[in-house]
């Protein structure tokens, strides 16, 4: 390969490691201050780098929680996306609440600027209307799951037990990351028993053979 092509994308990729490095250093910031009291000095100053390097990459803090929400939101819905699957509805409820409920923890533990940007309430528009059509699209797949399960509940009843089970786990996550280590297990069992006792009278605690996936919404 001639040497004036090496040379763009050589720049190239450490644009990209540059940038990621970039939004690293800002969901650092973000989980320790919030969105609203980081700068864009601090966030340089995380990364190791002089906020004109910062400004070659982002015009403002705006731009970065935008692109970051983003990047979290796409790592979200692919992740996510892999759980709600026809086979692990048919699980018995308990290995279900384990194979969904697990990876769905594992995914905010690791990445807590997600919950950090969209509970501020500066965050810029954009990350809010992506959050809620994450929201809404994950609900659909809780729901699509409590028709698997129990396909004799009606669209109004599948509906209201999604939306109870989806609320009790968010209500049980804000718990689990507000600890760490044995304290935190303890909290993520007790989300799963919550979970499990809610839905047990609804969708049955043992396996169950799927049918056919019913649409969300149908009667």
């Amino acid at each position: 390969m001639p040497e004036e092509q090496k040379q763009p994308r050589r720049r190239q990729a450490r644009g990209e490691r540059r940038v990621a490095q970039l939004l690293e250093a800002a969901a650092d910031v973000f989980c320790k201050v919030g969105y609203t009291a980081a700068t864009t000095n601090a966030i340089a100053r995380e990364a190791g780098v002089s906020p004109g390097t910062l400004y070659q990459f982002f015009p403002n803090k705006e731009a970065i929680a935008i692109e970051l929400g983003g990047i979290l939101n796409h790592r979200m819905r692919e992740g996510h996306g892999e759980l709600f699957t026809p086979e692990n509805a048919a699980l018995p409820l308990r290995e279900m609440l384990d194979v969904i409920v697990d990876p769905m923890i594992e995914f905010n533990c690791q990445n807590p600027a997600f919950l950090a940007l969209v509970h501020d309430s500066d965050i810029p528009g954009m990350v809010v209307v992506e959050h809620d059509a994450l929201h809404s699209s994950l609900l659909e797949r809780v729901e699509t799951l409590m028709g698997l399960r129990a396909p004799a509940l009606s669209a109004e009843e599948r509906a209201r037990v999604a939306a109870m089970a989806f609320g009790l786990f968010k209500a049980g996550l804000a718990l689990v990351l507000a600890h760490e280590g044995p304290e935190r297990d303890a909290y993520i069992a007790e989300v799963k028993a919550a979970l499990y006792g809610y839905l047990a009278p609804h969708v049955g605690t043992g396996a169950v053979a799927i049918s056919e996936v019913p649409a969300v919404g149908a009667p």
